[in-house]
């Protein structure tokens, strides 16, 4: 999308898995249903509509990824992040559709409350 840094699922799985330092924070932006059915494991549930109330959550020391069904909310909360703050983040391109079309694993999620 135009003016949000992304990346695919093999790219997101190279980041977590070169991530020695634990500063990827992989945040699923969905509604409680869809978080409910399975996230990509590790993720933080911050729904989009709860983003405004979360900005002083990040800092600059984090590696944010936003990832959605389908990458367009998670590209919306890239855009809202950048405007709001002096942070950016990093957009899943195709969402956890693409992650798990790309083979990889989907969990459970411990909680569904946000």
């Amino acid at each position: 999308m135009f003016g949000v840094r992304e990346t695919d699922a093999a790219g997101l799985k190279e980041m977590i898995d070169n991530d020695t330092e634990n500063k990827i924070r992989l945040i699923d932006v969905r509604s409680q249903a869809e978080f409910a059915q399975g996230i990509i494991e590790g993720a933080e549930f911050v729904p989009l509509h709860t983003l405004p109330m979360k900005l002083n959550e990040f800092s600059q020391d984090d590696n944010i990824v936003f990832y959605c069904r389908s990458g367009a909310r998670s590209a919306q909360a890239c855009m809202y992040l950048a405007q709001n703050t002096n942070l950016e983040a990093t957009n899943l391109r195709g969402g956890i559709i693409g992650w798990y079309q790309a083979g990889f694993d989907i969990v459970r999620p411990d909680t569904v409350q946000a």
